[in-house]
This record gives C-alpha cells, sequence and structure tokens, in this order.
C-alpha cells in the first residue's frame, strides 16, 4: 500500500528544515558544527544503500551533509552482503551496518574500523505457535537467508546468550528473505529474525507471534544494533570528513525521533523505502534519540563474546576492540551534541 502525502511539510521544506538543522542546531541538537574544524579533506562521500528503514539516519542525513562541506554525496545501491564488502575493499567509504557481520569482517582481518553506534533495538525474532521461548528453538527450524549472514549472526548469538548451541542446538534451513515469512506463516520453518519493515508487515499479516523484540527485551534493548562502519584508509587519510560525516548521521538520527512523520515521508520519497505505514512504525518503534546514553565499546564487546562463544570468529573481544574501533571522533560528537 502506498500512502497519500502525509499533512504538514513537503520534502522541500523538511529538506529545508533538515538543512537549518544542519546550520543551527534546531531541535534539541546543540552545536556550533565544528566552526573551528577545518574543512573536509574530501567533497566527495560514497555511502550505500541497502533499503532498510532502520537504516534511515544514513539516508536522511543527506540533506545534512552538504552543510558539512561535502559536495559529491553518492549513495551506491548494494544488498546487505556487499555493502559489507564494499567498505572493506573501498569502494564505499563508510556505512551503516549490523554490529554482528561487522564484528566477523574484523576478525576475519579485513581494513574496516568501527567508529560509532546510532541506535539500539531493530530485529525481532519471530515463531510460529510451536514456539514461545528462545530455549524452545532447540531442534527447531530457523531461517536465515545464508550462514554467516547478519540474520544468522544476530540469531546464533541470541540462542548462544541463552545457553543453546547454535552449532548444534538449531536445525539452520536457508531460504531467500522473501520466502521466509510465507514459510512462516505456513508452520514449514519454526521461526526466524526479522529487521524493518519485515516485523511492522509480520504484525499487519497477523503471522506468528514475537519471541524476542530487541528495543524493548534485555539484554539486546542495552546495546547498539547498528553501528557505523568505515574503511581504514578513508578514516586515516580523512578524519576532519570523518568527524563531519557521523555528526549528520547523529543529527539525523535525532531528527528520526523528532519528527518520525517528515523522516518516513523523506523515505519514501526518495525511494529509500516503499511504504510510508511502515517506515512510520519503524520510526517510532527505534529509539533513534539514544545514542548518547549508550556505550559502543561496551556493544562490541558483548557481541563479540556472543560470537565468540558461538564459534563464528576466533579472535576475542580485547582483539576486536583493539584491531578494529576507532571511537575518538564519536566521543567528541557526544559532547557536542547535547541534547
Amino acid at each position: 500500500m502506498s500512502s497519500a502525502h502525509t499533512p504538514g511539510w513537503s520534502r522541500r521544506e523538511f529538506v529545508s528544515r533538515l538543512a537549518l538543522a544542519g546550520a543551527t542546531g534546531c531541535l534539541g541538537v546543540y552545536s556550533k558544527l565544528g566552526a573551528a574544524e577545518p574543512p573536509p579533506e574530501t567533497t566527495t562521500l560514497r555511502l550505500i544503500n541497502v533499503g532498510g528503514i532502520c537504516l534511515a539516519p544514513q539516508y536522511v542525513a543527506e540533506a545534512l551533509l552538504g552543510g558539512e562541506g561535502f559536495v559529491d554525496v553518492q549513495y551506491l545501491k548494494l544488498g546487505p552482503a556487499a555493502s559489507y564488502r564494499a567498505v572493506a575493499v573501498g569502494e564505499a567509504d563508510l556505512s551503516m551496518g549490523f554490529v554482528a557481520p561487522e564484528i566477523i569482517q574484523i576478525d576475519a582481518g579485513l581494513p574496516i574500523v568501527l567508529l560509532a553506534g546510532v541506535h539500539v533495538g531493530c530485529f525481532e525474532l519471530f515463531g510460529t505457535k510451536r514456539v514461545h521461548t528462545v530455549r524452545e528453538l532447540k531442534g527447531m527450524r530457523v531461517a536465515v537467508q545464508e550462514l554467516g549472514s547478519s540474520q544468522h549472526a544476530f540469531t546464533a548469538t541470541i540462542v548462544a546468550h541463552l545457553g543453546l548451541d547454535p552449532r548444534k542446538d538449531i536445525h539452520w534451513v536457508t531460504h531467500p528473505p522473501a520466502e521466509q515469512m510465507t514459510l512462516l506463516a505456513q508452520g514449514q520453518i519454526d521461526a526466524y529474525l526479522g529487521f524493518p519493515p519485515e516485523p511492522q508487515e509480520l504484525r499487519a499479516r497477523q503471522i506468528g507471534h514475537v519471541i524476542l523484540n530487541s528495543s524493548v527485551d534485555r539484554p539486546w534493548s542495552q546495546y547498539f544494533c547498528c553501528l557505523v562502519a568505515g574503511n581504514q584508509e578513508f578514516v586515516r587519510k580523512h578524519p576532519v570528513a570523518t568527524k563531519r560525516a557521523l555528526r549528520a548521521m547523529m543529527k539525523a538520527a535525532d531528527l528520526c525521533a523528532v519528527e518520525p512523520e517528515r523522516a518516513a515521508r523523506f523515505l519514501v520519497d526518495k525511494g529509500y523505502v516503499q511504504r510510508y505505514d511502515y517506515a512510520l512504525q519503524t520510526m517510532q518503534d527505534v529509539p533513534y534519540n539514544r545514542w548518547r546514553e549508550y556505550d559502543a565499546e561496551d556493544t562490541v564487546r558483548f557481541y563479540a563474546l556472543r560470537l565468540y562463544e558461538a564459534g563464528l570468529i576466533k579472535s576475542t573481544p580485547q582483539k576486536i576492540i583493539a584491531q578494529g574501533t576507532d571511537w575518538r571522533f564519536f566521543n567528541a560528537l557526544k559532547k557536542e551534541l547535547k541534547g
């Protein structure tokens, strides 16, 4: 269903409001925008468009990046698996992504560096009436798009945290994401982990029920699910550009929380997502304005330990943090952008 235009600002007016926010620090985002900073070392920035609604701050940031000195902002349209590779090989400079597969990349020695946490809680684990708790997944059929995918990595960390061995206790079945919802409705799989807009559609169609919601269920609600990763060489050569790009994303996250209706309309009008109702529900469900409250390093430590226990990485959390994180920009922005 495609929505009618929402009341309020037009898309042009919303973009103007975003630009104003970037220039003046309105909507509770107080910053001089690094007035003492030099201009970015490069005016070109390559980001990624994977179409996931929960990555909204990366897309809404498009309207703010001009105010940070970027002239040529590119969004490469890629699938989830290709998006992680694109940052590692230097086809993209920065990108939001799910923390678990990013840690797996660092463990494999790929040249990415984790820079900032953006938001908490977007994934939800759905099951049939046969399953009511995570522990009941033992011996059950859990669908993932492929082994090693973000869907697999997150589900494996969940079951490992609750005492199951994801290598032995879960019967993983691989199906394309487009098929998983139908298979759950038919009872041919017992559970799968959904990312927006899948949870919104499952609820709308009354398919399955929620076993775990990372926005509200501990410990998942206490850690970032999406972080910004950068290509190591880009970050090394362009520290000012890196900080300015991150500033735009953090301000965009605040705007998604303060103006969810306009943010959702912006996403639809720009073609990042198709359905306004699902986009709006995501803006309202995901706590985008709480990024100042969480410790990104704690998130990496938590997920790295879960992945290590699940046998998906060989490096210790300490090694992952030492080799693949750089929080100096994020820590500086937390002080600058006090809400």
